[in-house]
């Protein structure tokens, strides 16, 4: 079975997100750092007061004469007050209550209270005793009055604090919660606003079409981070501009090319058919059509290996063969049509060339085939080979009547001509040929000439395949 693919996420989602849990966590961090503080502080003042009491009660113990006098201060302690404090008790060295705080019995017994361990104990570290919904502090020491050693136990209500530190912890909470709240509104307009520029920029884009493929985003007025965007649009429009002109042209120079041959055919065959004809004249009739299919085929041949050369993405094969034997051979096939056109066919240099051998056989045939064509009577074409470390460049001059400057950069064009004097001497697509060829190889096919001088073509095959993009 095969899982479905989930929807990716928006990066204004991912941003939004993203911005919010930030948000929260140091919003939760600082808050919580803040209830920490809080609360220490809390519990050690109360603390503080529970060692300054029991200081007092020393006091009280060391200066009064009789213990059980405790009990007058503690009753005038309580007196009046809805919530006790203090909670205090004195203990006799045999286990008796000397003092006590009333009710203190009923509330907080003897046997709830920590051991003393001296009569210098600190009361830094009380012990904790919940009981009926309250919250108390007990600690106890050891105290000398009169001469005789007593117990003191003294416990601190901090119910009151306690409930105190719960309402600010859910106070922090709702804060919390509503920061949370106002990080997510704040992310979602502020991710709104910055994201802006790209739906402008997608509207832009969106608007562009084959009339308007001449229009381009000026990467200006756009954030700096989305201006290398701009420009990359800008560049793929180029390269789309340029491929669908070019594509509108070969289009119509094939319909150019198709038509002429076709409608040339038919000509002869409603002429032909317009009266009786001996058999000489259909003859001639279908010799003439059959010539006229022969160039129709090879039209559809070339244009057939151009589609397969641009379909092959380097997928040839290629070895290491002698160049010069290879183009003695392909001399030798043209040089009876030489010697027909009294041209001279010569071969020189030697070199390894590293390509698809029959590929490289049908890209030098069209530059002779090309340079027989347009050499005149008495003329010469020599065959070069130059083999250097990375590269091997086959050339192939001509003294015939060459091309004006203004031509050669579109030389290689499908379906260009030069001159349009020239249009019944080939179908314009051997020089596109030999650049689909050179490019395959990843080289390069590159051409010099002046009027009534000469042409020179230089192919360049270099010596290891060009690395491939990866996708």
């Amino acid at each position: 079975m095969f899982s479905k693919s989930t929807e990716p996420r928006s990066i204004a989602s991912q941003l939004v997100f993203f911005f919010t849990l930030a948000s929260s966590f140091l919003l939760c961090c600082g808050l919580g750092v803040l209830y920490w503080i809080f609360v220490r502080h809390a519990f050690e003042e109360d603390t503080a007061g529970l060692a300054d009491k029991v200081l007092a009660l020393r006091a009280d113990l060391t200066t009064a004469s009789d213990p059980t006098a405790l009990n007058e201060e503690l009753k005038i302690q309580q007196a009046g007050r809805e919530r006790v404090v203090y909670w205090v008790r004195l203990v006799s060295s045999e286990g008796g209550s000397v003092a006590e705080t009333p009710g203190m019995n009923a509330l907080l017994p003897a046997s709830i209270f920590p051991p003393p361990e001296s009569s210098n104990q600190s009361v830094g570290n009380p012990k904790d005793y919940r009981m009926g919904g309250k919250y108390f502090a007990l600690v106890t020491t050891v105290e000398e009055a009169g001469g005789r050693p007593y117990t003191m136990q003294v416990a601190q209500d901090r119910s009151g604090d306690e409930q105190f530190v719960k309402k600010f912890g859910a106070l922090l909470a709702v804060v919390l919660a509503l920061g949370t709240l106002a990080s997510a509104a704040i992310a979602i307009t502020v991710t709104k606003r910055g994201l802006r520029p790209v739906r402008e920029m997608a509207r832009s884009v969106k608007s562009f079409g084959p009339e308007r493929l001449h229009e381009r985003i000026p990467p200006d007025g756009w954030p700096r981070e989305l201006q290398p965007l701009a420009v990359a649009f800008d560049e793929m429009f180029d390269r789309l501009e340029d491929s669908f002109t070019r594509l509108s042209q070969f289009s119509a120079d094939l319909a150019h090319e198709l038509r002429t041959p076709i409608a040339n055919i038919r000509g002869e065959g409603e002429v032909a058919l317009t009266r009786a004809r001996t058999a000489d004249e259909y003859r001639e009739v279908i010799e003439s059509s059959v010539g006229e299919c022969e160039r129709l085929s090879g039209i559809v041949d070339n244009l057939l290996f151009l589609a397969r050369a641009e379909a092959a993405e380097g997928n040839i094969q290629r070895v290491m063969f002698d160049g010069r034997a290879a183009v003695e051979k392909i001399a030798a096939f043209y040089e009876p049509i030489a010697e027909e056109h009294q041209t001279t066919l010569t071969c020189s240099g030697r070199g390894e060339i590293h390509a698809d051998p029959m590929l490289f056989g049908r890209a030098v045939s069209n530059l002779v085939e090309n340079a027989l064509r347009y050499t005149p009577a008495g003329g010469k074409i020599q065959i070069s080979i130059a083999a250097g470390t990375a590269d091997s460049q086959i050339s192939v001059e001509d003294s015939g009547c060459g091309i004006a400057a203004e031509h050669l950069p579109r030389v290689f064009d499908r379906f260009y001509r030069a001159e349009s004097s020239r249009s019944s001497q080939g179908s314009g697509l051997g020089l596109a040929l030999v650049k689909s060829i050179t490019d395959l190889h990843g080289g390069s096919a590159s051409v010099k000439s002046e009027v009534d001088r000469g042409t020179i073509v230089v192919l360049t095959f270099p010596n290891q395949p060009a690395p491939q993009a990866s996708s």
